[in-house]
């Protein structure tokens, strides 16, 4: 007799209620009237908009929030197509470097973040001092701890593919780029896309690389700017600035669902593409 997981039930919504309820706390304050963070006053924007101190009025706040979802679009653009280029590039590649090469990879997501930041700020400031602290600087470390994101994810679907598809094209008189182009990308696409809302998450949450490889309040992200300010005299201008860098998270990944519902059929549609190749 099939029975119910209650106690499981009950322990994953324990927990998505604690993960959830200080969130949900600090949104609901960022529509506070008053400035408390701690004493519901009444229900407002003000702080997010028409007050001298609220995000868009702030010139720090919303250039915070600009310079964050800047950097992590630029990143995603940069690191998501060098990393599927490298995943497929280690997928074919054969030989005894190719495992340290593989290992490499994953030399990033181990390296404690302090130690990642610290390490880049004396190349940039010591040995590539052509490239300035601030947006450039930040972009090149963000891209840095970023491909290997990608590399992961889309090998771990390289692996789950196989050849075989692109074996058939082959077979089919496609050359090697009309192969990987037609047939291998649509069924990629999946892992490409959750590689590219972990790299903007990622780059869009990050602290530690942004701080260390900031030149000054022009290049400050969202996270530095909450640190700063949290230990002076916080408002609840910040708990909009946190709410609106929510939204935009969340809006993406709602944004990557509707893309890959729409790609769902992508198999078939490789194949059909593949079918039609002239031989």
């Amino acid at each position: 007799m099939n029975r119910r997981p209650i106690v499981l039930a009950t322990l994953t919504w324990l927990y998505v209620i604690w993960s959830l309820a200080p969130v949900l706390l600090a949104i609901q304050f960022s529509f506070n009237s008053g400035r408390s963070r701690s004493t519901w006053q009444g229900f407002s924007t003000r702080w997010y908009c028409c007050d001298p101190s609220s995000v868009v009025e702030d010139p720090s706040l919303h250039r915070a929030l600009l310079n964050s979802l800047i950097l992590a679009l630029l990143t995603t653009l940069v690191a998501t197509p060098l990393g599927v280029a490298l995943a497929l590039g280690l997928a074919r590649w054969r030989g005894r470097a190719s495992r340290a090469a593989n290992g490499l990879m994953l030399v990033p997501l181990a390296t404690p973040e302090l130690v990642l930041g610290s390490a880049l700020f004396l190349v940039f400031t010591n040995l590539y001092t052509v490239i300035p602290l601030g947006r450039p600087a930040q972009l090149l470390g963000h891209v840095t701890f970023s491909i290997s994101y990608v590399v992961v994810i889309v090998r771990a679907r390289l692996a789950s593919i196989g050849p075989e598809y692109e074996a058939a094209a082959r077979d089919l008189g496609a050359t090697p780029v009309q192969a990987v182009r037609t047939v291998l990308l649509p069924l990629l696409y999946p892992a490409i896309f959750a590689g590219a809302l972990i790299v903007f998450a990622s780059s869009m949450d990050d602290f530690v690389v942004s701080a260390f490889l900031s030149a000054d309040a022009s290049s400050a992200t969202v996270p530095i700017r909450l640190y700063s300010a949290a230990r002076t005299a916080p408002t609840p201008a910040l708990n909009a600035l946190a709410a609106l860098l929510l939204a935009g998270s969340t809006l993406a990944i709602v944004l990557a669902w509707l893309v890959l519902r729409k790609r769902a059929g992508g198999t078939g549609s490789a194949l059909k593409e593949m079918a039609s190749i002239d031989v």
